[in-house]
């Protein structure tokens, strides 16, 4: 006979995901001025748990392979459900005041130190890697659950989700707090890339076509890529090029954000403090044993 504690096991990647969602819920009440905002957070967070709980169940009665795999996949799925929640924050009307103190940042970095200028040195080269790293954070959780696969390393991939969920899922929490519009739309004239590639022309598309506009602070794309560059430091110690291939990709990622004008230097910085927090779970996580020894249901 199969007790409900089985039924309903969940994973600590999912744990984080329901607490995320049940995060958003309790904070709904203290934002009573943003029009959009009414009792979808609740709905939202009611339909995921009955997902989750539906897999586990079905998990622990049968087609433990199948369904397990569906659960290695799906917690990515509902972070693109968080991200677009979080528009449900948009207020009626920006107040520009977190903006033009970031932009003087932004100046000093791009102008006075030459930021621009260096990147623009060799002409359409580095620009359009940088969009190219831009462009590929989306994918970035699916390329590393699938590295683990390969790896035979499936067994970690609850590791690996949980941080990255820490360094993504912890920038959308602050979004709210930090109502704000990108450099490119509010500052469009003030050190714009002076190089335009298609890579860059379709990160525009793409984020005029799917992303939100409640905030960009922090940087959700500095904070996940950093966070997944600490996981696997962590699961692949003994392979470091792994990591710190992530690694510099996570600051490619970050120059771009800056250079592209999609985020301020002050989001990037903060994103990346928030990875930072990603990075002591990793550590905290290592003094209870291996990673690698922590099997996800």
């Amino acid at each position: 006979m199969i007790n409900s504690s089985q039924c309903f096991r969940f994973r600590k990647s999912e744990w984080l995901i329901i607490a995320f969602f049940t995060y958003i819920v309790g904070l709904s009440p203290f934002f009573p001025n943003r029009p959009n905002l009414r009792d979808q957070p609740l709905l939202v967070l009611a339909v995921v748990v009955a997902i989750l709980a539906s897999l586990a169940r079905v998990q622990s009665t049968g087609h433990a392979r199948l369904i397990g795999i569906i659960r290695d996949w799906l917690p990515i799925a509902l972070t693109l459900v968080a991200f677009r929640e979080m528009e449900l924050f948009l207020p009626s009307h920006f107040i520009i005041h977190y903006e033009t103190q970031w932009l003087e940042q932004d100046r000093l970095l791009l102008e006075t130190w030459h930021l621009r200028a260096s990147i623009e040195a060799l002409g359409k080269f580095i620009p359009t890697y940088l969009e190219f790293c831009y462009l590929l954070v989306y994918g970035l959780p699916f390329y590393c659950v699938s590295m683990l696969y390969i790896k035979r390393r499936r067994e970690t991939i609850d590791f690996f989700l949980s941080i990255y969920f820490v360094g993504t899922l912890g920038a959308y929490a602050l979004f709210p707090f930090f109502p704000s519009r990108p450099p490119r739309l509010l500052f469009p004239s003030v050190d714009p890339p002076r190089i335009t590639t298609w890579v860059r022309e379709f990160n525009l598309y793409v984020l005029h076509k799917g992303t939100i506009h409640v905030g960009v602070f922090p940087s959700a794309h500095a904070s996940s890529a950093f966070a997944a560059a600490w996981a696997m430091f962590f699961l692949f110690p003994q392979r470091k090029v792994i990591g710190g291939t992530l690694l510099a990709y996570a600051i490619s990622v970050s120059i771009a954000a800056i250079y592209g004008r999609y985020h301020y230097t002050a989001d990037v910085i903060a994103g990346f403090g928030v990875s930072l927090i990603a990075g002591l779970v990793c550590i905290a996580w290592g003094r209870y044993g291996r990673a690698s020894s922590l099997a996800a249901p």
